[in-house]
């Protein structure tokens, strides 16, 4: 297996441990999920980086490099509604999104058919990514002993629990749900010949 796979299935690997680490809820546990999820983040930047220096591409990497991508983020969206931060039916949109096109995108793929990922798309995912960078990082620190009371209050009034990050999380839904929409729309005549029983 190419290293640009082994670190997608390490990604893969990875998230359990992260969810363990993050629900467990002691702070030194949630410290530690929060490097976890860098450290599996940092695999998604670095095995893309291989794959295009060294033209390391395969099919199963083509389906499994996304959909591991999927599973972290989802890992993390899940663990963070479980807390009570994050409102679970945006988070549930958000997921069904991603995971449809993932997949759909693997049964064009299989079928021979170019389903590829659209810049819109792309900048869908850095912002996912960048929320969530955000919110564990505020949700670590704001049970952090080396923060005075007065900031730790910020962050847990206003930061986490108030309007701020209801609508920042929106705004991730919206942006999410509108490039699902046009990803689907604009790839309307792969979806009829991938729907269809012709084999490609």
């Amino acid at each position: 297996m190419l290293l640009p796979n082994q670190l997608t299935v390490a990604r893969i690997i990875l998230t359990p441990f992260f969810m363990f680490f993050f629900l467990h809820g002691n702070q030194t546990f949630r410290e530690i999920s929060l490097v976890i999820f860098l450290i599996a983040a940092l695999t998604d930047w670095y095995d893309g980086w291989l794959a295009r220096k060294f033209n390391y591409f395969t099919s199963w990497g083509k389906f499994w490099d996304p959909m591991a991508d999927k599973i972290l983020t989802a890992g993390a969206f899940f663990g963070l509604v479980f807390i009570g931060v994050l409102p679970a039916w945006m988070v549930i949109l958000i997921i069904i999104r991603d995971f449809a096109v993932t997949l759909f995108r693997g049964y064009a793929d299989h079928k021979g058919l170019s389903f590829p990922t659209s810049r819109y798309a792309k900048w869908k995912t850095f912002i996912q990514m960048a929320y969530l960078y955000y919110i564990l990082i505020m949700v670590t620190a704001s049970r952090s002993s080396f923060l005075s009371s007065d900031i730790l209050y910020f962050i847990n009034q206003y930061l986490l629990n108030g309007t701020a990050n209801y609508y920042a999380l929106l705004t991730v839904t919206i942006i999410t749900i509108h490039s699902g929409i046009l990803y689907f729309l604009e790839n309307k005549n792969v979806i009829k010949k991938a729907s269809s029983h012709e084999q490609v």
